[in-house]
């Protein structure tokens, strides 16, 4: 046809996300380890933090997450009714309404994950 440029709608380049680590399968940070019952290496270390916005508000960031938008989805979504409290997604960080990191140690750290902040 002319004129029509090729262009990549879907691609397998990265392959597939390991659902538990949110890590490419062939990189996976929990796989290796878990079959022989021992800690993962490469285990997600959550930063905390609590910041201000103009309007007043305060929220806590929960950053240093693995840069896939299906893991950050979920693990927002499981975060955000466990608070009980509203909340988005940023590029590798989860936002929160109000101060929910004494909330969240406790839950990030029973997930598995180093918390830190």
């Amino acid at each position: 046809m002319l004129g029509v440029t090729e262009r990549i709608v879907y691609s397998t380049a990265s392959g597939r996300m390991c659902p538990r680590c949110g890590w490419p399968q062939t990189d996976c940070r929990c796989a290796a380890t878990l079959a022989e019952g021992r800690e993962p290496v490469g285990k997600i270390t959550a930063k905390l933090r609590l910041e201000k916005r103009a309007s007043g508000r305060s929220i806590t960031v929960i950053d240093g997450l693995p840069d896939n938008p299906a893991f950050l989805a979920d693990t927002a979504k499981e975060l955000k009714r466990a608070c009980g409290t509203g909340g988005s997604v940023a590029e590798r960080s989860v936002e929160l309404q109000g101060d929910q990191r004494e909330r969240l140690r406790d839950l990030l750290s029973r997930k598995g994950w180093r918390v830190k902040g």
